[in-house]
């Protein structure tokens, strides 16, 4: 295929009556065969594809002119080529390879065609703000943009009916507004991220996004494990994006993909992989390692709301600090035990003057982590600085059969290196929770490729030698993720603060400062 004076397409061929349905067309004989040229438009460019030819490239690539603050990558302009391509199909790029913008670059120039009037966004709470409606103000900032939450469910459904043309909701958000979405009629797009969340298609979750899709609605599902857990979850993907490729019933796909072991084990069958490749069609897919201009190491904000009971308690800690600092001068010792208790708040555990640990509902934070192990196929590593944290996440994660290693101050050393040894070489645990004083410095956890802080460090350099447990020499892996939960003001400021890498004396007096003094 040549594309000619950047308006054309020409093909040769020998068998050009198929091209007549095209309008903008022109055959002309040559010797073996015809030369078809045909007019370079979306359109023209889809039937192209339809017709079976290869390569078809999208005219997003002569006329669009990205707009934003980045200059596109080669591997972002070509997502979202492919993605104006096709109507329905998946992005299965890796975590850092920022499809967040190929998808809204793409979303733009189909709204300028006429194509897209208003596109929904659905994805995890922890990301609405920060990564979605954070990079729609980085690229297509032109357009109007809401994050659809609220605690009120008439102010939900007034910013749903409004005229944004980017409407960010969660997944349990948009089971509450199924009904008013397919009463608008205006949402010709969406795009689901973290799409693992509609692997089961009995689910509500899963019924509600497929009352909103129409036959022509524009649907693009981005993840970058697809099936991570089991070839069985590739059928609710497919279902909603390619059903022909897939049985009518998810028992008969799973008898396709898995062998029965016993009456309550499973396996995937040889050519699992290669069935589910077929059935998650149109794809694409671009790895950390195709992709050089990017940095090795990912870092992510995943954001969860304090619950009204940590927020009280936040409220009273300031409150009473403030009665105390008034017109006397606070020492950094002092500052750094009240940035400690804020944080211990955050996370769900609070120490008392005895030692015993007051506890706080901190759930949208733990159901947070079992999503984040949900998203990659190989091992993970959370530091929490506390051991109420620590505790409390270990008996959580332990409930929904998750297998956790612990290491803390009170674990013997002689323990901890068993504990590190199956880890790293053996199938016995997926999990290694850590106290980042214990485990900072010196060890390889190479096995695993995603770095979970539960909450923000007091130091600096701790929080870098605990990235560097797993991003270093020996890890095979083309990516490691690190990824930091943030509820509260104080936590906000201080993973600011570490990314930028102040000193460990600003990061707790700074911090101290700020927040006493934020309304």
């Amino acid at each position: 295929m040549e594309i000619v004076d950047n308006k054309a397409l020409r093909i040769r061929t020998r068998d050009p009556e198929k091209f007549r349905v095209i309008p903008k067309h022109h055959i002309k004989a040559i010797e073996g065969g015809y030369e078809v040229t045909v007019y370079w438009g979306l359109d023209e460019a889809r039937v192209l594809h339809n017709l079976g030819v290869r390569n078809v490239p999208s005219p997003i690539a002569r006329k669009y002119q990205w707009p934003g603050r980045y200059i596109p990558m080669a591997h972002q302009k070509a997502t979202a080529a492919f993605v104006t391509m096709h109507r329905r199909g998946f992005v299965f790029n890796d975590p850092g390879t920022a499809k967040t913008m190929s998808a809204l670059w793409a979303a733009d120039y189909l709204m300028k065609r006429g194509d897209v009037r208003r596109c929904l966004i659905v994805c995890p709470l922890s990301i609405m703000q920060t990564a979605w409606m954070g990079d729609i103000m980085n690229s297509v900032m032109h357009r109007s943009a809401v994050v659809c939450h609220h605690d009120k469910a008439s102010r939900r459904i007034e910013m749903l009916q409004d005229d944004y043309e980017f409407v960010i909701i969660n997944y349990d958000g948009l089971n509450l507004v199924a009904k008013e979405i397919i009463a608008d009629g205006r949402f010709d797009m969406v795009i689901v991220d973290e799409a693992n969340a509609y692997a089961v298609p009995t689910t509500k979750r899963w019924k509600s996004l497929a009352s909103i899709i129409r036959p022509d609605t524009f649907l693009w599902m981005m993840t970058g494990t697809p099936a991570a857990q089991s070839p069985v979850n590739a059928y609710g993907l497919a279902k909603l994006v390619n059903p022909s490729g897939v049985p009518q019933f998810m028992t008969a796909w799973r008898d396709k993909v898995m062998n029965k072991i016993s009456t309550f084990k499973w396996a995937p069958k040889p050519n699992a992989k290669e069935l589910v490749f077929q059935a998650l069609q149109p794809a694409i897919r671009f790895s950390k390692a195709d992709c050089l201009d990017l940095p090795p190491v990912l870092k992510t904000t995943r954001e969860v709301p304090l619950t009204l009971q940590q927020k009280k308690y936040y409220e009273k800690i300031k409150s009473d600090m403030l009665v105390v600092a008034a017109g006397q001068t606070i020492s950094a010792v002092n500052k750094a035990a009240v940035v400690n208790k804020l944080l211990q708040i955050s996370c769900g555990g609070v120490y008392s003057e005895d030692g015993a640990v007051v506890e706080f509902d901190a759930a949208p934070r733990m159901n947070l982590l079992l999503e984040i192990l949900a998203e990659t196929d190989r091992k993970v590593l959370i530091f929490a600085m506390y051991r109420s944290s620590i505790d409390a996440i270990y008996t959580f994660l332990t409930k929904h059969g998750v297998k956790v290693g612990v290491i803390h101050g009170g674990v013997a050393a002689s323990k901890r290196g068993d504990i590190i040894n199956a880890f790293q070489h053996s199938d016995t645990l997926d999990v290694l929770l850590m106290q980042p004083q214990a485990t900072a410095h010196g060890i390889t956890l190479t096995a695993a490729d995603t770095v979970v802080f539960f909450g923000p460090l007091m130091s600096i350099e701790l929080y870098l030698q605990c990235i560097a447990r797993a991003d270093r020499k020996g890890q095979t892996s083309d990516k490691v993720t690190v990824v930091h939960i943030q509820s509260s003001p104080i936590e906000k400021k201080m993973f600011a603060a570490m990314g930028a890498r102040v000193t460990d004396h600003m990061l707790l007096t700074d911090m101290f400062d700020e927040e006493m003094g934020a309304k």
